[in-house]
């Protein structure tokens, strides 16, 4: 039994009390007696926070130090490549997983990048470990798909499909549609085997997201990107998740009514191209008062990975509440990715990623002092 005493505690509302972890989880939380025996943590009045959500990254699939060798990013030869997953790319080695962890964050979400109209699948994982089967925390956790000047730019310098925002849409729609016919083959072949079609890895993947078992993360920047997104999503009935949403301050009525949750950045960034002329960190904070449900990424390597709670603070400078913001550092991220009964917030039974703060974590100089995955202390701060 491990006790974190004498701390602000989060859980995600602020408490006084005592963290009791056992066997890897958290046992309890608030006003209960230290068991004797227990090895214990002084906190000395910082803040204990279940450990941060980076909502949106290319850890591992796209490593720091290896620029052609380790950057796995994209598979930009057909730009339908729905089969792929960053399961498969991931280097539990690359150096910004260490620094996510030394920096409090505990889960990230990484996933295939833009290149492609449908990129591939994403999954949530723990930042420490030497195999990255035994990080994950869910697998698939959402199907990439890409609005907007990228897809557009790779394929039209090519000549061939997509080289406008129309051949993109067309592309979206078309891949749906060929996944509902082999769903309905499938069915088909249950009753009779003759008519079972053949076996498409594509075409299971994109089934998936059509039965809600995994959501479309669509990157999109522009708000008419952003709506098209809704549009197809609305059409073939898909649960959606809008990546980055740089504009999402001028639909965020619309995303609202809509229900559409939002992975707002990297705005700790400059204006790399036209899609990014509106950055701005009040865009999270217009969301969120809005009534759209926020997390914050760093699409590391964009921004590392280790500065999403400078990222927080920034927004909150710029209009949105304190308590948004962690929200969308913990609980928001975890619901976002479908991992909320394992982490996000301090809670009997959860997951024991703790990190305990020298103060505010969303201000600068504040620092982690220990962070826990599991249970493990996995990063300790010099005295």
């Amino acid at each position: 039994m491990l006790a974190i005493i004498n701390g602000k505690i989060y859980s995600p509302a602020f408490t006084e009390g005592v963290v009791l972890v056992q066997d890897g989880k958290i046992e309890a939380v608030g006003q209960v007696e230290v068991p004797a025996g227990a090895e214990i943590i002084d906190a000395r009045g910082g803040w204990v926070l279940p450990g941060f959500i980076d909502a949106h990254t290319h850890l591992g699939v796209c490593e720091e130090t290896y620029r052609i060798e380790g950057d796995d990013t994209n598979e930009m030869t057909d730009p339908v490549t729905p089969h792929v997953r960053a399961l498969d790319a991931v280097n539990p080695e690359d150096e910004g997983l260490r620094d996510a962890a030394a920096g409090g964050i505990t889960a990230v979400f990484t996933t295939p990048g833009s290149g492609n109209v449908i990129g591939g699948t994403g999954l949530v994982i723990k930042t420490t470990g030497k195999v990255v089967d035994k990080m994950v925390l869910r697998d698939p956790a959402g199907l990439k798909a890409a609005f907007g000047e990228n897809p557009k730019r790779v394929y039209g310098e090519e000549k061939k499909m997509p080289m406008t925002r129309m051949g993109t849409a067309a592309l979206m729609r078309e891949s749906f549609v060929k996944a509902q016919n082999y769903m309905e083959g499938l069915a088909k072949g249950k009753e009779d085997p003759e008519e079972m079609p053949e076996r498409d890895l594509k075409l299971e993947v994109l089934g998936q997201v059509l039965r809600k078992e995994i959501p479309l993360r669509a990157h999109a920047h522009r708000a008419d990107d952003i709506m098209t997104a809704v549009r197809i999503a609305r059409e073939f009935d898909l649960d959606l998740v809008i990546e980055h949403c740089t504009e999402g301050h001028k639909v965020a009525e619309e995303l609202a009514e809509a229900g559409i949750p939002a992975v707002v950045g990297p705005s700790l960034s400059n204006r790399a191209k036209v899609e990014l002329k509106d950055i701005s960190f009040k865009t999270p904070g217009v969301l969120a008062e809005a009534g759209v449900k926020v997390a914050l990424m760093t699409d590391h390597p964009v921004t590392p990975v280790q500065y999403l709670p400078i990222c927080a603070g920034l927004a909150v400078r710029e209009g949105m509440s304190q308590e948004d913001a962690l929200k969308a550092l913990t609980v928001n991220a975890a619901e976002i990715l479908g991992v909320e009964n394992r982490v996000g917030s301090l809670a009997p039974g959860k997951d024991a990623d703790v990190v305990i703060w020298s103060g505010n974590p969303i201000e600068v100089m504040s620092r982690p002092l220990w962070v826990m995955i599991d249970g493990k202390v996995v990063f300790q701060a010099e005295e």
